[in-house]
């Protein structure tokens, strides 16, 4: 089990909550002692520069290097010279952290960008700061779940990249994945745009950081389950790759989900295509393992609340037998708990529910599937 799994299972049997984790992205401490947060790029209490440093998952404050726009991490005095990513000064606005003498200039998930939108369009900048944020938050979640980024710039045929690309009067870009290469149709960067192709979709959730994590779940497929020993187990759960996705997409729009599919699929559009369903629920695996990691960094635990709850037991794994199957339904019934209260939230204030979502037994089982891909490793 790999960093992250291992710190959120000590932090999950914790009832003291006093456990903490070097992979707690969301908050850390400036020297200051003031809080600080996964975007920040300066200290609002004292102003002190600050920087993401993925190869350690946490946001950090800096003091200044030896050479001009350099830095080191305070309190590390012999550790390694970084600078920041040359997309802070640009309305991407990344506050990560690199090398300084590893010739790059951009971090790894800037440098996943094949196309960015043109920003000699008005609206452009703040399309594309959005659209930053939320793929900053993808790629820092995926390299904590020890999943390798590699950009296609550095390997065509196995990399990932992104294009971010606007309609003009000839054609509108599909927001969508192909060999590795996902395309942004970038007026998902516009809420009221986004809002109202979700009602017209019947869609109970829409986000920028929704779209990512789906589309890079076909990336991970193609990379992690196409032609290896897991694609029989893939072919039980989730359905047959092979049958015909045009036939299928066609099928999903004339006609709709099955009215049973609540029990099988956590989504409608789950039901549309085997690799819809890992996409859907792969997205899903990513929001609970981010969103409860995030709930126990600043200490929120629903298990202090009363809840109406049938936890889940070994017989709604994939794996009855796994061995970390205790440790996985730690963290499936904690993330309903915790799902169950941020509901509650939200409706307090008015808002949709958070996660708008039920969970069947059959969906558990394709949960439980997609984590054992996952830390099983990268072939």
């Amino acid at each position: 089990m790999n960093r992250f799994f291992a710190g959120l299972g000590q932090r999950l049997s914790d009832p003291a909550r006093v456990q903490r984790s070097s992979t707690e992205k969301s908050i850390g401490q400036c020297r200051c002692g003031q809080s600080i947060f996964f975007r920040n790029s300066q200290c609002l209490a004292c102003h002190a520069p600050l920087g993401y440093e993925p190869q350690r998952g946490r946001i950090v404050s800096l003091s200044p290097g030896e050479f001009q726009d350099t830095w080191r991490i305070d309190g590390e005095f012999n550790g390694p010279l970084l600078r920041h990513c040359a997309n802070l000064q640009t309305p991407a606005g990344c506050n990560w952290l690199l090398p300084y003498d590893g010739g790059a200039q951009l971090c790894v998930a800037c440098g996943l960008n094949r196309t960015i939108p043109d920003l000699s369009v008005a609206g452009n900048d703040r399309r594309w700061h959005k659209l930053e944020i939320a793929k900053r938050r993808l790629v820092a979640q995926l390299l904590d779940l020890g999943l390798p980024v590699i950009a296609k710039s550095e390997n065509e045929a196995m990399g990932l990249a992104f294009d971010f690309l606007a309609s003009d009067a000839e054609e509108r870009p599909m927001t969508g994945h192909a060999n590795g290469l996902v395309t942004f149709n970038i007026e998902e960067a516009d809420d009221e745009r986004r809002e109202q192709v979700r009602v017209q979709m019947h869609e109970p959730y829409r986000t920028l950081l929704g779209h990512f994590r789906h589309e890079v779940g076909h990336y991970y497929w193609d990379r992690l389950v196409a032609g290896s020993a897991w694609l029989e187990a893939f072919r039980y759960w989730f359905g047959d790759e092979r049958a015909d996705y045009g036939e299928a997409l066609q099928y999903h729009y004339e006609n709709g989900a099955p009215a049973d599919w609540q029990t099988r699929f956590v989504s409608a559009y789950a039901t549309m295509h085997p690799w819809e369903d890992w996409a859907e629920t792969w997205a899903h695996y990513l929001h609970m393992m981010d969103t409860l990691d995030t709930a126990l960094s600043l200490g929120m635990r629903a298990g202090d609340i009363e809840l109406e709850f049938q936890p889940f037991t070994r017989e709604a794994l994939y794996d009855p037998n796994d061995p970390q199957a205790d440790e996985f339904l730690l963290f499936i019934n904690a993330w309903i708990e915790l799902a169950a209260m941020l509901n509650e939230l939200s409706r307090s204030m008015g808002q949709p529910d958070m996660y708008p979502f039920v969970l069947p037994a059959a969906v558990i089982a394709k949960l439980h599937f997609i984590h054992r891909v996952v830390t099983q490793g990268f072939s």
